[in-house]
């Protein structure tokens, strides 16, 4: 079975309206459509544009105003994967929850349901700066071209987070990203290869581009999408299906063939997820 991605390379700018940011998304979605995509990833942190919309009074909006735009986000997206029947990985945005801010992932599936994941592992500028609360649960979704698993930036960096979606079943983790500079782009993308290395997994990454010279914390980006596959014979030989060009705005898309994920785990040059020590290490479910 095979399965089409886009990422999404998403140009951060100022905008004077939710109208502005519902267009350019519609245009990077209708561009993912035109490819024939079935599933569409934006990046971490993507709706903080809207933060440079301003009060009206010349002041600019923070952080803890970003959740008032939830039903706009929602209503905006789940539109979109009825019309074009496409899966839509809308990257994050920070919702509010009983007093405290989470930065979660959201699934928007064509037939209108929302799958929701909050980023479990949260960095030290989201906690100091944002006061930013981590997930608390971890869960696989359910597909028709199977299951995939939605783990955040950070999140991809901990190997035991990502084994325990391979062992509930997830072939496919998509990993929306934000970064700033190249130290942290690069922790992102090494510790995304690993994964798939170890876990003979697919791993679909994208960041942020452009610049919100308004909003705290967004004022750089430095983001690249691509599609990492395991290191074997019937992949690439660098693990890389497609990447973007760095720091550019635009789209990446590609075919993720799973019956070579399956192939590579019985008869592989390596085998790594067979092969792991479940007598020394615990196996994580």
């Amino acid at each position: 079975m095979k399965l089409r991605v886009s990422a999404v390379q998403y140009h951060l700018h100022t905008i004077k309206s939710f109208e502005e940011f519902a267009a350019q998304c519609e245009h990077y979605i209708k561009t993912a459509e035109e490819f024939g995509a079935e599933f569409v990833l934006f990046p971490e942190f993507f709706t903080t544009q809207l933060l440079s919309i301003g009060n009206g009074q010349g002041q600019s909006l923070t952080i803890n105003d970003l959740p008032s735009f939830t039903e706009q986000y929602k209503e905006l997206f789940t539109k979109f994967a009825k019309e074009t029947n496409m899966h839509i990985i809308a990257g994050t945005h920070v919702i509010e929850k009983d007093g405290k801010l989470y930065n979660t992932a959201h699934l928007f599936y064509p037939d209108g349901r929302i799958g929701e994941q909050a980023k479990l592992h949260i960095t030290p500028t989201e906690v100091k700066e944002w006061n930013m609360a981590p997930g608390d649960s971890f869960q696989i979704f359910e597909t028709e071209k199977g299951k995939i698993a939605l783990l955040t930036c950070y999140d991809i960096e901990f190997p035991e987070i990502v084994r325990m979606a391979k062992a509930k079943g997830a072939d496919v983790i998509f990993c929306p990203s934000c970064t700033d500079d190249r130290h942290g782009f690069h922790r992102v993308r090494y510790t995304s290869h690993a994964r798939a290395i170890e876990n003979q997994v697919y791993v679909v990454l994208t960041g942020t581009v452009g610049a919100l010279p308004t909003v705290d914390f967004m004022r750089a980006n430095f983001g690249q999408a691509v599609v990492i596959t395991p290191n074997d014979i019937p992949f690439p030989p660098q693990g890389i299906q497609v990447q973007g060009e760095i720091n550019d705005d635009m789209v990446v898309t590609a075919d993720l063939d799973l019956e070579l994920l399956y192939e590579v785990r019985e008869r592989g040059s390596v085998t790594t997820w067979r092969d792991r020590r479940t007598d020394l290490y615990t196996d994580w479910q």
